[in-house]
C-alpha cells in the first residue's frame, strides 16, 4: 500500500478529487497518510479532518529562517513513511534536500501544459491570465515529477482543455480543474501506485500506454 502525503495550501479541490478517487476505487493500493498546509486557515485541513486523515500546518511564519521550516517540513513527511509527496496546489518551492529525500517520488499539478505557462511567477490564477493574455486556444493541465527547477521535471500526464471566447481567468481556471486537474492528478497517483510509472534518460515511461 502506497503512503501518499498531500500538500496544499488553499481549499483543497485536489486533494477531495483524490479522496474521491481513493474512495470510489479509481485509486488503488494507496492511502493518504498526510495532509500538510503551510497555511493555518486552509480549508483543506478540514476536508483531512473530516476524514479522520492526519493533518498538520506548517507555516514558515512560524520559523526563524526558511531552512528551519524545511527542516521540520523534511522531518513531518519522514515520521509518517511517506512513498509518495503529492503537491496539490502547494505555494511553496520545494527544496532541494527535500527533493534529495524523495527522487522522483514528489509530483505535482500545474494549470497548463507544460512548458507552456509555467515556470517561475505562474502559480494560481496568474497561469490562466497568462493564457488569455497570449490568446492560446488551448490548455490544460500537468502532472509531473518534482526536480530542483520550478515545473521542470519529467511530465506524467497531460490533458488539453479549450480556451471559449469570453473566457475570466477564473473561468478558465475552474473548467481546467474540472476537466482536467481532477482527472489526471488521481491517474497518476493511480498508475504510481501499482508500478506503472518509471524514468529513463529523463523521460516517463508508462506500462502498458
Amino acid at each position: 500500500m502506497l503512503r501518499v502525503g498531500v500538500l496544499v495550501s488553499g481549499g483543497g479541490t485536489n486533494l477531495q478529487a483524490i479522496m474521491d478517487a481513493v474512495d470510489s476505487g479509481k485509486i488503488t493500493n494507496a492511502e493518504i497518510s498526510l495532509v500538510v498546509s503551510n497555511n493555518p486557515g486552509a480549508y483543506a485541513l478540514k476536508r483531512a479532518e473530516s476524514r479522520e486523515i492526519p493533518a498538520k500546518c506548517i507555516s514558515p511564519k512560524t520559523f526563524e529562517n526558511r531552512e528551519e521550516f524545511h527542516k521540520a517540513l523534511l522531518q513531518e513527511l519522514q515520521k509518517h513513511r511517506l512513498d509518495l509527496v503529492v503537491l496539490a496546489g502547494f505555494l511553496v518551492a520545494i527544496p532541494p534536500m527535500i527533493v534529495e529525500a524523495y527522487p522522483n517520488r514528489i509530483i505535482n499539478i500545474h494549470p497548463s501544459l507544460v512548458p507552456s505557462f509555467c515556470g517561475v511567477g505562474f502559480y494560481g490564477l496568474h497561469v490562466h491570465e497568462g493564457v488569455l493574455a497570449r490568446g492560446v486556444k488551448v490548455t490544460g493541465a500537468t502532472v509531473h515529477f518534482v526536480d530542483t527547477g520550478t515545473d521542470t521535471g519529467p511530465i506524467i500526464l497531460q490533458k488539453a482543455v479549450e480556451v471559449r471566447q469570453g473566457d475570466t481567468p477564473e473561468v478558465l481556471q475552474r473548467r481546467v480543474m474540472e476537466e482536467a486537474e481532477w482527472k489526471i492528478l488521481p491517474k497518476a497517483i493511480d498508475l504510481i501506485a501499482n508500478d506503472k510509472v518509471s524514468v529513463q534518460n529523463g523521460k516517463v515511461c508508462i506500462e502498458n500506454e
